[in-house]
């Protein structure tokens, strides 16, 4: 990686990643200053769910893109190529990511049930439900990470210290962790995402092919502005974090899944003469950036977080 001269996706995470803590860590600052100050009318239950999101964001931004990924990039022997950071690195790295995207499930799926059910909603939408939520999140997150701990180990090759997988290690051990983490952040947030946002847009649309085909009827003319006021801001910031989330990480989602199931996997992964690794590191740029755009999709959606924002700037 560091020959003489740099494939240019070296030179590319060199300053990606850096910018990309620069912007994000702020952005998830003030936006859990501005969802914290109450004043966006985001329902109580709603507005702890996002702040959780920009806390677990900023620790993905510190733990992986600073600390692990900025530093590889720019020493040559990164503190956690030594013991103990080596066993405890991925523990911490995949512990922040696992809750930041399982709150984004969360709040998906709080939301669907505000939209969706008023029955279950009094019980599951409320401030003590999402918060013992958000903790049972973080916490099971960082316990789901925790083998990692004992799947790595620091060794001395030519002259240099690495972190790498134990070669004592059993290879069905390894290989379990693996599928387990992809199928954890990828393939199980995914399907869960876009099943309920399917069934939320579906409503949406057959809600509205009934008031046109029966716009002459008073009885559910009156639901009209239920669905056009009330309901529409949820949705909208429901698909906005959803999708956002699903779009980003689906490249990632993808090269993961190629590399593990293919001989792609004993491929040098600093080998960037092999395409797969060029798409496997841009999936992982694009999947990183979720951690720092959160800010940017309330600005561009939710009128009152922009004022807000303009207000607080």
């Amino acid at each position: 990686m560091y020959s003489q001269r740099k494939h240019w996706m070296v030179t590319l995470q060199e300053v990606f990643y850096p910018v990309l803590a620069t912007v994000g860590i702020p952005s998830n600052a003030i936006t859990f200053l501005i969802i914290w100050r109450k004043n966006c009318k985001i329902s109580r239950s709603s507005a702890l769910y996002l702040m959780a999101i920009s806390v677990a964001d900023s620790l993905v931004l510190i733990f992986i893109v600073v600390l692990e990924l900025s530093f590889k990039y720019h020493q040559q022997e990164p503190y956690w190529s030594h013991e103990p950071w080596c066993s405890l690195r991925d523990v911490f790295n995949y512990g922040a990511y696992n809750a930041s995207t399982w709150l984004v499930v969360l709040f998906t799926v709080e939301r669907f049930i505000s939209i969706h059910t008023k029955r279950i909603k009094t019980k599951i939408c409320t401030p003590r439900c999402a918060m013992g939520t958000i903790i049972t999140i973080f916490i099971f997150s960082h316990l789901f990470a925790l083998p990692y701990y004992w799947s790595n180990t620091s060794v001395h090759e030519n002259n240099q210290t690495l972190c790498v997988y134990k070669p004592e290690a059993a290879t069905q051990f390894i290989h379990s962790l693996v599928w387990f983490q992809t199928l954890h952040a990828y393939v199980f947030p995914f399907v869960i995402i876009l099943t309920l946002n399917g069934l939320t847009l579906r409503l949406i649309s057959v809600s509205n092919r009934v008031h046109i085909a029966a716009d002459s009827s008073s009885r559910i003319h009156q639901v009209r502005p239920l669905l056009h006021s009330r309901m529409r801001k949820s949705v909208v910031l429901l698909v906005t974090v959803s999708m956002s989330f699903v779009l980003l990480s689906v490249t990632r989602a993808i090269t993961q899944i190629v590399l593990r199931t293919t001989d792609m996997y004993t491929l040098d992964r600093n080998d960037y003469n092999y395409q797969i690794n060029v798409a496997a590191d841009t999936g992982t740029m694009l999947c990183l950036s979720n951690a720092a755009i959160n800010m940017y999709l309330y600005v561009c959606t939710q009128s009152r977080f922009r004022q807000e924002f303009l207000a607080c700037v």
